[in-house]
């Protein structure tokens, strides 16, 4: 059983000072609100519903903290671009966000997805800077794989990896199907050096 199985929510935040006690270690999940991130989290816990996922993009609009252990947890930032919310509700997720990236010690990385077919938007780009500024290792997924090509897929890939890398000098990025589970064990093993975790053999009880 992999260790990300063992994800549970344990609270939701609206203010920097409503987050948990700044320790251990978390990893920070990033995107558009049509980017597929719950989808992609419910794939890397292995669990249908840990995430919620819906229909009307921008329903995540709190940062939510599911806990692996004591030391270390997932984030869920608040999706960002289509959310039918009022402009104020808007600018006041971005100064969050802002204040998170700049100020919390225990990030060690961000997961920020990318629809495959939609590449680098502002906002995509916007994140990417924040990383760069404050020398934050990202690892992009990008996302829906499946709906082009093995090829197309392939060459997006290629086209927007050389930007990726010029914003942020400490991006990697791949391919990820959350319906098709491709690039999961790629994707887990980034989170398994950011966690600081074993071995892969250790990972799992058989």
């Amino acid at each position: 059983m992999s260790v990300y199985t063992k994800a549970k929510f344990i609270l939701a935040a609206e203010e920097y000072v409503h987050l948990p006690p700044d320790t251990g270690i978390e990893v920070a999940f990033g995107g558009r609100s049509n980017a597929g991130k719950s989808s992609a989290l419910n794939t890397i816990t292995n669990q249908q519903s840990l995430a919620r996922t819906s229909k009307t993009p921008g329903r995540t609009q709190q940062i939510l903290y599911f806990q692996l252990d004591e030391k270390r947890h997932l984030v869920d930032l608040p999706g960002y671009g289509f959310a039918k919310v009022p402009l104020s509700r808007k600018e006041h997720w971005q100064r969050f966000m802002e204040e998170y990236f700049t100020r919390r010690k225990a990030l060690r990385g961000l997961i920020l997805l990318i629809d495959v077919r939609h590449p680098l938007k502002d906002f995509d780009l916007q994140m990417l800077e924040w990383c760069d500024m404050n020398n934050l290792a990202v690892h992009v997924l990008l996302t829906k794989a499946d709906k082009l090509s093995r090829g197309a897929a392939k060459q997006q890939l290629l086209k927007v990896t050389p930007e990726i890398k010029e914003r942020c000098a400490k991006a990697s990025v791949q391919l990820f199907s959350s319906l098709k589970k491709t690039g999961l064990e790629d994707v887990h093993h980034i989170l398994n050096q950011w966690f600081e975790y074993p071995e892969k053999e250790k990972l799992t009880k058989k």
